[in-house]
């Protein structure tokens, strides 16, 4: 089973079933602020879900198609953070990322991203990591920003979220053996 240990309070595992009833009680009670970004949110309505979403996501890995991690700080559950699609033909990875409110503003998901992308360099030997945030998400848009990662163009109508038509910011950190690529003489 996957885990990477950020440091003595923050890892990563992957997505694992006794996950869904905490998933769903976060969901539960901060559904307003998650449901502004994330589309599934308000089909969120059980831990059956969650299930289901947790084993698509184990078969997915299983698959080298993605990888779907739970962060556990001090050991609580708090939140998601995923290489949504693994193409290795782009040797591109796609990151999500959600967090519960509660945790916000503590540097949890600056490490936990940092630490993720690390792993995708130097384990899978992807060159691009790509993170497309909704314009308007300035939590999320600031950790793609401390992360040095380059806003490689603005997606207009990119995501339908509860009826809201989000453009999307699309940043990418490339590995620094892949950069020599991007150099024209």
């Amino acid at each position: 089973m996957f885990h990477l240990d950020i440091d003595q309070n923050l890892k990563l595992i992957l997505v694992q079933p006794w996950f869904a009833p905490v998933y769903f009680e976060i969901v539960s009670t901060q559904r307003d602020y998650l449901s502004q970004w994330l589309p599934w949110v308000r089909h969120a309505n059980s831990e059956q879900f969650f299930l289901d979403f947790i084993e698509k996501c184990q078969h997915d890995y299983q698959a080298g198609q993605s990888l779907v991690c739970g962060i556990l700080y001090q050991e609580q559950l708090i939140g998601n953070l995923s290489f949504n699609a693994i193409r290795p033909q782009l040797k591109r990875v796609e990151i999500g990322y959600w967090l519960s409110q509660d945790y916000q503003g503590m540097g949890i998901m600056t490490k936990s991203v940092q630490a993720l992308i690390h792993y995708a360099f130097d384990q899978l030997h992807i060159e691009k990591a790509q993170i497309s945030v909704a314009v308007d998400n300035q939590p999320s848009r600031q950790i793609c920003e401390r992360l040095g990662m380059t806003l490689e163009g603005i997606i207009s109508h990119n995501e339908n979220v509860n009826g809201r038509i989000l453009d999307h910011a699309i940043y990418a950190l490339h590995h620094p053996s892949a950069q020599h690529r991007f150099h024209h003489d």
